[in-house]
């Protein structure tokens, strides 16, 4: 079995204006992998020179109400991944675990195998947090509040 990697799988942790990879597990994820990203998992990473991945997932494990759709999932896992914050939502892993399905940025998200990244919500039961398309801009954050001293 070959696992599809894109040819410019980003390599190296990005910072906040670069961009991740987006990935989905394959059939021959081992079990133990699987049990820890979870079930309908947005997962985000990037290739390290060792030949292995550094991925970043969110489930939305305690439900909450900003992270109910895969590409909200995604950029939490994302912004997790881009500011290096602490989580125990992260592992890196052989590239066998996982394949390659898009990008992810600050600026949004693009699916280049809507397929197989909507065969793993279907297997995961969770078609109701699909994305509508396979391009999703990221509304850019408001501009910071004017202090007015009286």
């Amino acid at each position: 079995m070959t696992v599809l990697m894109g040819q410019d799988l980003p390599l190296e942790r990005p910072d906040t204006s670069g961009r991740a990879a987006l990935f989905v597990p394959t059939a021959a994820i081992k079990t133990d992998v699987l049990e820890a990203v979870r079930m309908g998992a947005a997962i985000v990473g990037y290739g390290n020179h060792d030949r292995t991945l550094t991925i970043y997932y969110e489930s939305n494990r305690f439900n909450e109400a900003n992270l109910v759709k895969w590409e909200q999932k995604a950029r939490k896992a994302f912004e997790r991944l881009a500011e290096n914050l602490p989580t125990v939502s992260k592992m890196v892993s052989k590239p066998e675990n996982f394949e390659q399905v898009g990008y992810i940025s600050s600026k949004g998200i693009l699916i280049r195998r809507m397929e197989k990244l909507m065969t793993w919500l279907e297997k995961s039961d969770a078609m109701n947090t699909a994305p509508a398309s396979e391009t999703i801009d990221f509304a850019p954050p408001p501009p910071p509040k004017k202090i007015v001293a009286e």
